[in-house]
């Protein structure tokens, strides 16, 4: 398939803020695209923040919700999808 998705993406606490997650989405954009990934999917809760900058400067765009998808709390997922090429 010409898909992929990133499941899960976690910076330490001590680790943020250095750009560890920005490397870790580019690695991760870079392994994709080399495997023939042209569109890249992800969900994020609603009210992280700090993910959704950061996947913003990515070129990620908001391109559905999923309603209530996510537990303690309930809250809505955001899905984003981006041209892993770009």
């Amino acid at each position: 398939a010409d898909e992929g998705e990133i499941l899960n993406l976690a910076v330490a606490p001590s680790g943020r803020r250095h750009g560890m997650g920005r490397a870790l989405v580019e690695a991760m954009l870079r392994l994709l695209t080399e495997r023939g990934v042209h569109q890249v999917y992800l969900e994020v809760r609603e009210s992280n923040a700090p993910a959704r900058a950061l996947y913003a400067a990515q070129g990620f765009r908001e391109v559905g919700r999923r309603k209530q998808y996510y537990r303690r709390p309930v809250e809505d997922a955001i899905v984003l999808r981006r041209d892993a090429t770009l």
